[in-house]
């Protein structure tokens, strides 16, 4: 007679079995996949500061006289690879996507392999003064907040000039795009240095930080010189309810405790209006449907370079 197997223990056996078949599939001939035409570099950091990793994709062919337009994308781990595709399969059909012309994507990231490096970004994408909070594990480093500055001056001073040096650019064409920590680093930077970017993107800007704490530069920009950009401000209909499969989850009320405190939605619009209402700044704001803030990215990634390179700007 054979001996009887649990349920359990056949679903280990069996997991077994798949891994060690999905071992044997890779040869040793087989590479690592790449993006195409994209290279990677460290810059920055020194000290106990570690630095980031850039992903810089440039199209093929000549550039235009003027140079490359440039779209700087921030959590680069992330939505890098997505921008890339973008560009390598809508910007070579310009009469059928809108898009002027090729353009140069740089992706700022940080080393290793996953898509977000938390702690990082709690600091680089973040308004001063910042605060402190607890270690995201117990025993790891104390969260810091409060960093914008000097990434905003490692952006400027620092990685711009080391993509001028490795392809032509044009200057007065330059994107930023940033998602939640991201959207609002951009919102921030604008703020303190409208004239960096040509274009600013903010996908599901975290405005509601720290007790708003971004407005404040904002009256700052109100009350300063005339400037000339383009801003669009976005967010998912899902981040000012609940999406569908959320509706019956054990932590609903958590959930929409969130989304109320976080105004997503209320306070990008907001924020696109008020814009929009300084000399010089076009805004605007865009509800990207059946999207929750995670879900989001693709779309808004999209979006940025409809924005930024669309035919009649």
């Amino acid at each position: 007679m054979r001996p009887l197997v649990s349920r359990r223990a056949f679903a280990g056996v069996s997991m077994a079995a798949g891994l060690m078949l999905c071992e044997r599939s890779v040869a040793a001939s087989d590479e690592p996949a790449r993006l195409a035409g994209a290279v990677s570099f460290d810059l920055g950091g020194g000290g106990e500061r570690a630095p980031w990793r850039i992903t810089l994709y440039v199209p093929p062919g000549e550039a235009p006289v003027a140079g490359w337009p440039v779209l700087y994308l921030l959590d680069g781990n992330a939505v890098t690879a997505t921008a890339i595709d973008i560009e390598r399969v809508q910007a070579r059909y310009p009469d059928a996507t809108g898009i002027a012309s090729r353009f140069v994507v740089v992706g700022i990231g940080y080393p290793g392999d996953e898509a977000y490096d938390g702690l990082r970004r709690s600091w680089d994408y973040t308004p001063p003064p910042g605060r402190s909070y607890p270690p995201y594990t117990p025993g790891g480093p104390t969260l810091r907040t409060g960093g914008a500055d000097e990434f905003l001056h490692f952006v400027t001073r620092e990685l711009r000039p080391a993509i001028e040096r490795r392809c032509p650019v044009d200057t007065t064409r330059q994107a930023l795009f940033g998602h939640s920590f991201g959207g609002l680093f951009v919102l921030y930077a604008l703020a303190g240095m409208p004239t960096a970017f040509s274009h600013w993107i903010a996908a599901s800007p975290s405005i509601y930080w720290e007790d708003l704490v971004l407005l404040k530069s904002i009256d700052r920009l109100e009350n300063g010189p005339p400037v000339r950009a383009r801003v669009l401000l976005l967010a998912g209909a899902y981040e000012g309810e609940l999406a569908p499969f959320q509706r019956d989850a054990p932590d609903r009320d958590a959930r929409l405790g969130r989304l109320s405190s976080a105004r997503m939605v209320e306070l990008a619009r907001a924020m696109a209006e008020r814009l929009d209402q300084i000399p010089g700044l076009a805004s605007q704001f865009r509800l990207i449907p059946e999207r929750t803030h995670m879900t989001v990215l693709p779309d808004a990634v999209n979006d940025a370079v409809r924005f930024f390179m669309q035919t009649s700007r």
